[in-house]
């Protein structure tokens, strides 16, 4: 078929607009679609155009009955907050939909536009405050509580020389309650550490790697890793010591979550190059990308739904002896490296997804990957 010039200049307004958009047939079928919907059902024009519209949505999409609506009245018709999530797409697929007719026939035109991002950035922004507040505490109990605790140790233990075997057992136990203090004021004082973050090129494969041998030697050592890397990702510009402590995190969550006994533990650690997804630097109007994204995937029970928006923030845990620090900590070391993680949970497919910005070599390219 022959373009004429105003169809063609309608086509690429329609594939520069970011939200996905379909048009639909009198037959439901697919007619057209843009850049944006590819990427969103992740197929190309050509297959979604062999497609019904109901063979891409959820059973008993609401996306249907709007279609017939807007055919039915000729109005146009929003709805919010419906999932389109599918085994086709992925996990929860969370969208505004609006729904109009497409010019004078009965052809309907359907828009989406996703939320996930939107509220990720928001969450973001939670979660970096709930981090300040915590490095602010954590300095306070550093100063306020372990000092004194050094004398109450040191009178318990010249106590312990003079009582009898039977009033030893209280020494003792004053000994340890005081130690298990120290340890947790000294995980307040990761978050105290306000020294200038050095970073550089960092092969996020090596960090993986270095992770699963620590987890498969210790606390997963029941558990089966496994590996869908994507070998010309770029290097991360971050650091590898905190990297690394942000990874055996999520790890050493995953493999609690999975539990000692459960017999077909799984742990995936992915990489993928997703562009498109930009961040706002704190304190600057600059904005960064986000490109690299690193998952750790587990198939767990899954997370409580109205736990998952909280987290990240600190003493929230669903571990009866957790203390609720160690998501908070990977909140804020991946906030000060300017990058983005969020759960995703459903049922035996739990993933922790972390977007990172890429190393960018003087010369403005992206570095190579380097080992």
């Amino acid at each position: 078929m022959t373009t004429t010039p105003r169809a063609g200049q309608a086509e690429a307004i329609l594939n520069v607009l970011p939200l996905p958009v379909l048009v639909i047939g009198t037959d439901g079928r697919i007619t057209d679609a843009n850049v944006a919907a590819e990427t969103f059902f992740q197929t190309s024009r050509s297959v979604l155009r062999r497609n019904l519209v109901k063979e891409l949505m959820p059973f008993g999409s609401p996306v249907l009955s709007l279609v017939d609506e807007v055919r039915r009245t000729g109005g146009s018709y929003n709805e919010y907050r419906l999932d389109l999530g599918s085994p086709r797409i992925g996990g929860e697929r969370v969208v505004d939909v609006f729904v109009a007719p497409a010019g004078d026939g009965q052809d309907v035109l359907v828009m989406l536009q996703e939320k996930t991002i939107a509220e990720k950035i928001d969450r973001q922004l939670t979660h970096r405050g709930a981090a300040r507040s915590i490095s602010a505490l954590g300095s306070m109990l550093a100063h306020e509580i372990k000092n004194p605790l050094s004398g109450i140790r040191g009178a318990a233990q010249l106590l312990e020389t003079a009582v009898s075997d039977e009033d030893r057992v209280l020494t003792q136990l004053i000994c340890d309650e005081a130690d298990r203090i120290v340890t947790l004021v000294d995980r307040f004082e990761d978050f105290a550490d306000g020294r200038p973050l050095h970073r550089e090129a960092v092969n996020i494969h090596g960090i993986l790697e270095h992770v699963k041998r620590l987890a498969t030697s210790g606390f997963a050592r029941h558990v089966r890793f496994l590996e869908n890397y994507d070998p010309s990702l770029p290097p991360v510009f971050g650091n590898r010591d905190q990297l690394i402590q942000v990874f055996l995190n999520l790890a050493k969550n995953a493999a609690e979550a999975i539990g000692e006994d459960a017999l077909d533990g799984e742990i995936e650690f992915t990489t993928a190059y997703r562009p498109g997804v930009r961040m706002a630097v704190p304190g600057s109007g600059t904005r960064v990308a986000l490109p690299l994204e690193i998952c750790v995937r587990d198939n767990g029970p899954g997370i409580p739904t109205d736990l998952v928006r909280h987290l990240f923030e600190p003493f929230v845990t669903t571990k009866q002896s957790g203390t609720g620090l160690g998501l908070a900590l990977v909140a804020k070391i991946v906030g000060d490296h300017g990058g983005v993680v969020e759960p995703d949970s459903l049922p035996r497919r739990t993933t922790f997804r972390v977007l990172m910005p890429m190393h960018i070599a003087r010369d403005g390219r992206a570095s190579d990957n380097e080992g």
